[in-house]
């Protein structure tokens, strides 16, 4: 995408302090948008990032909120559309990883992960619907898993919450398309970020020889951000490991 084609949109980004959500974070910004950076507990480093952003002569602002619950979603998106506008564009990247074999994942491990996976993306659509149907405009995009549909290494909670996402994709895109809002999903496996510091061994599985960058997850964002021709896909980025 060119620089500055989003330029007079305005994007929030949850799970945006690190990680994929940074990297789609700088790229909204890099692309015009003004960004709402969402994160729970990383106050320090979504501060920084929205700072250096604005350093950069963007617009953006950090928002604390636990998505997983609809009154700390409907304040994050009352204060992200008071100081930068009508929400444009969402990206619905949150989430927990909570590794856990067969036998010791729990019941607790299971809602918990739900929640933050699957239901803050639920929440957070429904909060930005209505500016996006009233000027028949909208892109959202939500961060799924090479885990939807493979075995994955965290754990069949961790599955369910992937796969319920690229249902829900395809669930809103099918309702809203002719209201100009398209809803998609990107599907990494093996990205290099903290959730992979110490699994270095599952590059062997990756026919490229590598782990993916988050940098090039955003670039698949940014792509479907950019097509209004796409809507209910899910993306794959396992570097040849499964095909769609």
């Amino acid at each position: 995408m060119t620089t500055d084609n989003l330029r007079g949109r305005t994007a929030l980004v949850t799970g945006g302090s690190r990680g994929i959500g940074a990297a789609i974070v700088r790229a909204l910004a890099h692309a015009g948008a003004a960004v709402a950076i969402n994160y729970r507990e990383r106050a320090g480093d979504a501060d920084a990032l929205a700072t250096r952003i604005g350093s950069s002569g963007s617009r953006a602002i950090a928002i604390a909120a636990d998505v997983s619950r609809a009154d700390a979603v409907a304040s994050m998106v009352e204060r992200a559309t008071s100081e930068l506008g009508p929400i444009d564009i969402l990206v619905n990247n949150a989430g927990i990883a909570i590794v856990r074999g067969v036998d010791d994942l729990t019941e607790a491990d299971f809602d918990r992960t739900i929640a933050v996976n699957l239901k803050s993306v639920f929440l957070c659509t429904q909060a930005v619907l209505p500016m996006m149907r009233s000027r028949k405009w909208g892109r959202i995009v939500n961060i799924s898993s090479g885990a939807a549909r493979g075995a994955g290494s965290i754990g069949p909670h961790y599955n369910a919450s992937k796969a319920g996402i690229e249902g829900l994709t395809r669930g809103y895109a099918a309702r809203l398309v002719r209201d100009g809002i398209t809803v998609n999903a990107v599907a990494p496996s093996l990205i290099a970020t903290d959730m992979m510091k110490g699994q270095e061994n599952l590059v062997s599985r990756i026919p490229l020889g590598r782990f993916g960058t988050a940098d090039e997850v955003a670039q698949a964002v940014m792509m479907l951000l950019g097509n209004p021709y796409m809507t209910g896909q899910t993306v794959a980025m396992s570097g040849g490991m499964a095909f769609n």
